[in-house]
């Protein structure tokens, strides 16, 4: 997954919609080969790349569709593809021995993701789930083993992402320690909000797992926020109105 590390500027502009919206304005009314290029141009993986060269890595993929609600792949999984969402969300998750589930991050345009797998050969490290009907870019493993032994620069920049992910969990398993339930839920919100802008689609029992929290403790502290004017709750989503106060919550300067 090359998103999901906790920034705290993605608070400051979390509400921004209008930046996932010109990555996807970008994107409109080109050909599928075209597009993809231009998705990979926007990750940090290939944005070094020529023109030419994600013209290539592009014209070796296909698309992939997928419902609301339907697994890509399970934990255990061949990892046999590097995945691009072209629309829609993937949610990745893995479960607990107790049964539960844990959300570890949610994937949207322009987003990559399953390139543990597909580097080492091995069984994927967790589920990949479509949280609303969800158009998929599909690069094979053996297209993108390829590419790396062409393009050595993009192996070492894969080295350094999977490094970030290493800190990104060790950060996440620190906040939910350490971290109140106020802090790691804002930074989750705040997160969740520069990726797919203030109306965050998510339910409270997927936030809880997401943050590590029975769902009426979330749903408690979220009814604050709304008491205070920070937030609009509604069936299946969440309206941020004031990612000032957000902020200052998920930096641990409010409650």
């Amino acid at each position: 997954m090359t998103r999901g590390t906790f920034r705290l500027n993605h608070c400051e502009f979390g509400a921004a919609k209008k930046g996932v919206n010109a990555k996807q304005g970008a994107i409109i009314a080109m050909s599928t080969q075209a597009e993809f290029a231009v998705i990979l141009k926007m990750n940090p993986l290939f944005a070094d790349l020529g023109s030419e060269e994600l013209q290539r890595i592009a014209g070796l993929c296909h698309t992939q569709q997928l419902n609301a609600g339907e697994m890509l792949f399970q934990k255990g999984d061949e990892g046999g593809a590097l995945f691009g969402v072209r629309r829609g969300q993937i949610r990745i998750e893995t479960g607990a021995s107790d049964g539960s589930r844990l959300t570890l991050n949610f994937l949207g345009p322009g987003d990559l993701f399953g390139e543990v797998a597909v580097l080492d050969g091995q069984s994927r490290t967790a589920d990949a789930t479509a949280g609303e009907p969800t158009e998929l870019f599909v690069l094979r493993r053996e297209d993108f083993l390829g590419h790396l032994e062409r393009e050595p620069t993009v192996a070492v920049k894969l080295i350094a992402l999977l490094c970030q992910r290493i800190r990104w969990m060790s950060e996440r398993m620190e906040e939910s320690v350490l971290q109140p339930l106020p802090v790691r839920l804002a930074r989750r919100l705040c997160a969740l909000a520069a990726d797919f802008g203030a109306e965050v689609h998510i339910s409270q029992e997927q936030l809880g797992v997401f943050v590590g929290a029975a769902r009426e403790s979330v749903n408690r502290q979220l009814q604050s926020w709304r008491k205070d004017g920070i937030l609009d709750l509604h069936r299946g989503r969440i309206m941020l109105k004031n990612m000032g106060r957000l902020t200052a919550v998920a930096r641990n300067q409010e409650r």
